[in-house]
């Protein structure tokens, strides 16, 4: 999307004092909004490679992974950290061409990124179908490469597999979704094997969680985090 401001920059000053003095063009903006500038020295991307870098996954004893892309990830991370029977989320960039990418390359578009979640959870306490089922419901999987006011194809719908298994269920759960009517156009969420995830910067993680009082928190991570609650409260790891 075009991202007019530039909150990355922003991360280590004035950040809180910043949003509450733009609120009013913040609100209609997406996450993270920055000037869609020439890339520089500074935050020039990786050269993409022949083929797409690979990241090794090992998840602890007794545990998996999802790898999914639904838009923001200030707003998705604060969903799944709220569920019974995952470990941890951890925001970053997946699916992308070149290998450790920043938030600056990815938001020029030129890096093949999507911002995502790297999720591991207990199976025994929540199914990878539970959690298919509960992304397909809280983001807009009808949108090609856009989520609300974000736009661009770091925002993309995507399932990043990490097995034949996984395909299959991903498969599943859309044609469920899809059946159940939940929405009005087709279901445009790319189903693609994993290949890389890199963790985003630091103030990227547990950024509800940490910044809840933000203008763009209340006004807009807030009310999906609300509306996620009270459907799914029976998952959830304390009562809403």
């Amino acid at each position: 999307m075009t991202r007019p401001i530039n909150l990355s920059h922003l991360a280590n000053f004035g950040r809180r004092r910043f949003l509450t003095l733009v609120l009013p063009a913040f609100a209609l903006f997406g996450c993270g909004s920055q000037m869609n500038t020439p890339l520089t020295e500074n935050t020039k991307e990786p050269k993409p490679m022949t083929a797409k870098p690979l990241t090794p996954l090992t998840p602890p004893p007794g545990r998996e992974v999802a790898t999914l892309a639904g838009g923001c990830f200030w707003c998705t991370e604060a969903i799944f950290a709220d569920l019974k029977g995952v470990d941890k989320v951890e925001s970053g960039y997946a699916g992308g061409d070149v290998p450790n990418p920043s938030y600056d390359a990815v938001c020029n578009k030129r890096t093949g990124h999507a911002e995502s979640l790297q999720i591991t959870y207990d199976p025994t306490v929540i199914s990878y179908s539970d959690l298919l089922h509960i992304f397909l419901t809280t983001h807009d999987p009808t949108t090609l490469n856009r989520q609300g006011a974000d736009s661009g194809p770091q925002y993309r719908s995507a399932i990043f597999t990490h097995s034949e298994a996984q395909k299959a269920e991903a498969q599943k759960a859309i044609a469920d979704i899809t059946q159940e009517k939940v929405w009005k156009d087709p279901i445009v969420t790319e189903i693609t094997p994993f290949t890389n995830f890199y963790k985003a910067e630091n103030y990227h993680q547990q950024y509800y969680a940490l910044n809840g009082h933000e203008p763009y928190c209340r006004l807009v991570i807030e009310p999906k985090v609300t509306k996620f609650r009270q459907k799914y409260a029976a998952k959830l790891k304390t009562s809403p």
